[in-house]
């Protein structure tokens, strides 16, 4: 493997949950070195939000690889010292801890910067750092509803959150691509940043269309379960051997082949219910019943050659099951296997990347002592620190 572009990086993170553990697996398998302190007391919490991958947490599994574990308890001042010690050796210091946490420990950007003034921190939290909501905790279903992403996902009866950390993994991501960035500039500068990432921010940008759509106080999407809030026809659609089909007509080009080929009635293209975007969505029910009527009397192989023949984009409705055994991501070879404390389990390559570092998820504490090694802490010393429950 050919040096990866963060190979001699060193980052420190006071992580728990997803967001920051999520960014820094990315900078992780960038090559980026990732020491993650954990309270000696379980460690991070995600560590026991489940025991799905064989007695381990799924979410930490996925979030946790190819970073070393380094126990401290940061309420005794050796712990702090220590941890104060390996910030003065990083390029970068990650935190999410809850509001004001890190500034009590001197960790903040403002007290670090004098000394270390090449030193990159990125404060993750759920508001960002100033404002009358500063002081809030924030999960991820909390900001989902904060950031009004809510009101738009689920039926016309009923909300419903996202299935996966959706604001957590949008937090995360704008996290790791601004330390990319940050250290970018620092190149050019020699200076390192303060990095403030709010997940509601992080969540609004996320919403997208939906907040334009309702621009000048227009009306919010309606919830329209899978279907497609502001394009029609797009979402699932039952065939006759009761299996589903997702389809997308995004144009009107695509519309007319789709009245032609795969419903069979050219005469629709001309029907005022359906004449524009526009007017599907406002027919959408008349629409969704032909459509419906003409998938019953065909299986879902037959659906899908006739949408294939007729260009339209479409999908299978796939399990999780299935997608573990996705014949595009086998064609593409894109898993492959990251060892565990409980066994080698199959991974994912980081997308867009051909090669990454794919080390070991740690177990808890598992480098202290090669940690403490490199910072001159003899055998005894450290037997010393773990004797008073600092490590």
């Amino acid at each position: 493997m050919s040096a990866l572009a963060l190979e001699g990086i060193t980052v420190v993170s006071l992580e728990q949950a997803i967001a920051a553990p999520f960014c820094t697996r990315q900078l992780a398998d960038l090559g980026a070195r990732v020491i993650k302190i954990e309270r000696p007391d379980g460690g991070d919490f995600a560590r026991a939000y489940d025991t799905r991958v064989r007695g381990m947490s799924s979410h930490f599994i996925w979030t946790n690889r190819s970073k070393e574990s380094l126990t401290l308890d940061l309420k005794h001042a050796e712990g702090l010292a220590i941890l104060h010690e390996l910030v003065a050796r990083a390029d970068v210091l990650v935190q999410n801890l809850a509001p004001g946490a890190a500034a009590r420990m001197g960790l903040d950007y403002e007290a670090l910067s004098a000394k270390h003034p090449g030193l990159i921190v990125c404060d993750i939290s759920g508001y960002g750092s100033d404002g009358p909501y500063r002081d809030r905790k924030a999960y991820d279903l909390l900001v989902q509803s904060e950031s009004g992403f809510l009101t738009i996902t689920g039926t016309p009866e009923h909300m419903a959150k996202a299935g996966c950390s959706i604001v957590d993994i949008s937090a995360g991501m704008y996290a790791y691509s601004s330390i990319l960035a940050a250290l970018l500039q620092r190149q050019r500068d020699g200076k390192g940043r303060r990095i403030d990432i709010s997940m509601l921010e992080s969540m609004t940008e996320w919403m997208s269309f939906p907040l334009y759509y309702t621009f000048e106080g227009a009306a919010a999407p309606a919830r329209a379960g899978a279907m497609h809030a502001a394009i029609c026809p797009y979402g699932p659609f039952e065939c006759g051997d009761g299996r589903i089909v997702m389809l997308g007509v995004q144009n009107e080009r695509e519309w007319q082949s789709f009245c032609e080929k795969v419903l069979g009635d050219a005469s629709l293209m001309k029907d005022p219910r359906f004449a524009s975007n526009a007017q599907r969505l406002l027919n959408r029910d008349a629409l969704h019943t032909l459509i419906i009527e003409r998938f019953a009397s065909c299986t879902a192989e037959q659906v899908v050659q006739l949408l294939d023949d007729a260009r339209i984009a479409f999908s299978q409705v796939n399990t999780l099951a299935d997608l573990w055994q996705h014949p595009q991501l086998a064609a593409r070879g894109r898993w492959t296997e990251v060892d565990t404390p409980v066994g080698p389990v199959k991974a994912l390559l980081p997308p867009g990347q051909v090669e990454a570092r794919i080390d070991p998820v740690p177990a808890l504490g598992q480098h202290t002592d090669a940690i403490l090694g490199e910072l001159g802490y003899s055998p005894d010393a450290i037997a010393a620190l773990r004797s008073a429950n600092t490590l």
